[in-house]
């Protein structure tokens, strides 16, 4: 799906940095008209977008740090992303064990019912406490907990988020160039220069408008727009997760207190395993090359055994991801309690300039809304804010605006769908449902039996599949599908990865090599 890079692309706004800013910058300024390209120099959200804890939440830690802003601005965002996105986005109740040794009860509690009315809740439930010896959600747990709390917040699919943003934009008009780098930059008084170089060779771009969202990478960017350091530092911040197997069978979560003062989380993760993490190390290494190390995945371990009676250790782990958080640097004493605000730089010394600072994935649209109304003032867009009353591609499971149905009757809406495709795997219907939503439909095209779905590439992977993936969704390797677009990789061994990377292969030969008639 990149663009033919023989000629010069003239823009109106050029999108430097794939992540989840990128993206949903790109999507907001495309949705009110403007042209845009985004340009990405690996996979869209192959880094810190695709790296993260796979929430949309608050931040319940983040009160006892006093950022009572960021707490009230992220909850007010969950609603709306849970709409937005039914299929990518589901609400989770996360159980917090209560150890008396780390904070009293009665501070605990105050804590929830800030966090329950901080920001307006229409659907999801408020905050209980409850007797773990009562609840499914006791019986993985040590004895020595007796109590918990339990609470509410959201899970995403956080690669898909980033994927579906770039295809909206797509959709709306945006060029998006992937495995492009951006090499230069000269900025003029009303137009920026920015030479590219991608899989098809190097071509120069025109942009009114330059945004630098390239997250870790970003205080280089800005250095390299500007030709000065960038007055805003940004303090890289590491974080790791581990995948074990399955450590307990409910679909609850949990949010576990370390000594340390740390939170880490507990989550189902593809039904055959449980996510584990967060690490919060600092990090001055190349965050392209960030990788999780023997200290943090016993760090992790060892916090799971002082919580589940299930004990794990290090041979135990199935997988694991580290990605390179850009915080904004506000001299805190220690990277978990550096804030996870974000911030907008202007500059107007020439033709706009904006740079991304900061942020979390629960507020990236309302970061998106803000640069694009200031980059919409600067360049007069035909539209104003739209995205808080918008699906993202998939998410029209009931209508084409955002409608909490979408998220309470995900379940029927499936039931739906095999109903109307009984042909169809009850596994392979929930994933493709989890995974593409409405879009479902184009996949299915034409198929009245499994065998119209092509060859099984890999145990639950068709050729329908991978074609509609690299047609639609700029899939370019086997791990651009097994680990970005699915989490496939998880269920398949060696041999199945081998047989996407060559299915892929001769895909892309066959199609690329083709003379048109």
């Amino acid at each position: 799906m990149n663009e033919a890079a023989d000629a010069p692309l003239d823009c109106d706004v050029l999108v430097v940095g794939g992540g989840i800013n990128g993206a949903g910058i790109a999507r907001d300024a495309a949705g009110r008209g403007l042209r845009v390209v985004l340009c990405e120099q690996d996979d869209l959200g192959a880094h810190t977008s695709s790296a993260s804890s796979k929430l949309v939440h608050g931040g319940l830690r983040y009160l006892e740090h006093g950022e009572f802003g960021l707490v009230r601005k992220a909850l007010a965002e969950r609603e709306v992303l849970l709409c937005s996105a039914p299929h990518i986005m589901r609400p989770l109740r996360f159980v917090m064990p209560h150890d008396p040794a780390r904070r009293p009860a009665w501070l605990v509690r105050a804590g929830l019912f800030l966090y329950d009315r901080l920001a307006r809740r229409a659907f999801l439930p408020a905050s209980r406490a409850i007797v773990l010896a009562g609840h499914p959600a006791g019986a993985p747990l040590k004895p020595a907990y007796a109590r918990a709390f339990v609470y509410a917040d959201g899970w995403v699919d956080d690669a898909r988020l980033v994927l579906l943003n770039a295809l909206d934009a797509h959709e709306r008009g945006a060029t998006v160039l992937t495995h492009t780098r951006c090499v230069a930059l000269s900025r003029g008084a009303s137009h920026w220069s920015a030479r590219v170089e991608g899989p098809e060779g190097g071509r120069t771009l025109r942009a009114r408008c330059l945004v630098n969202a390239a997250g870790p990478w970003a205080a280089r960017l800005a250095q390299l727009a500007t030709g000065a350091a960038s007055a805003q530092r940004l303090r890289l911040v590491k974080g790791s997760h581990i995948v074990l197997p399955r450590l307990f069978d409910h679909d609850h979560a949990y949010l576990f207190q370390h000594p340390d003062g740390r939170v880490v989380f507990a989550m189902p993760f593809e039904g055959a395993y449980t996510l584990v993490g967060t690490t919060d190390v600092e990090y001055g290494g190349d965050p392209g090359r960030a990788a999780i190390t023997a200290t943090e995945t016993a760090y992790l371990c060892e916090l799971a055994n002082r919580y589940f009676r299930r004990q794990v250790g290090p041979a135990d782990v199935i997988w694991s991801y580290a990605g390179v958080r850009p915080l904004l640097e506000d001299e805190a004493a220690s990277a978990s309690a550096a804030t996870r605000d974000y911030l907008l730089a202007r500059d107007t010394r020439g033709a706009p300039l904006l740079s991304v600072f900061g942020g979390k994935i629960t507020t990236y649209r309302l970061l998106s809304e803000q640069a694009a109304d200031w980059i919409g003032s600067r360049l007069g867009a035909a539209r104003g804010a739209w995205t808080a009353h918008a699906v993202l591609p998939g998410g029209d499971l009931f209508g084409p605006a955002p409608d909490s149905r979408a998220v309470r009757e995900f379940g029927r809406w499936v039931a739906a769908l095999q109903g109307r495709h009984p042909w169809l795997p009850a596994p392979l219907a929930l994933r493709w449902a989890r995974a593409y939503g409405s879009r479902v439909a184009t996949l299915l095209s034409g198929a009245a039996c499994l065998a119209d779905l092509g060859p099984e590439v890999a145990p639950g992977l068709h050729a329908a599949e991978l074609r509609y993936l690299l047609r639609h969704e700029w899939a370019r390797c086997a791990e651009d599908v097994l680990w970005r677009r699915s989490k496939l990789g998880l269920h398949m061994g060696a041999e199945g990865a081998a047989a996407v990377r060559d299915w892929i292969a001769t895909e892309l030969a066959r199609v690329e090599g083709a003379v048109p008639a």
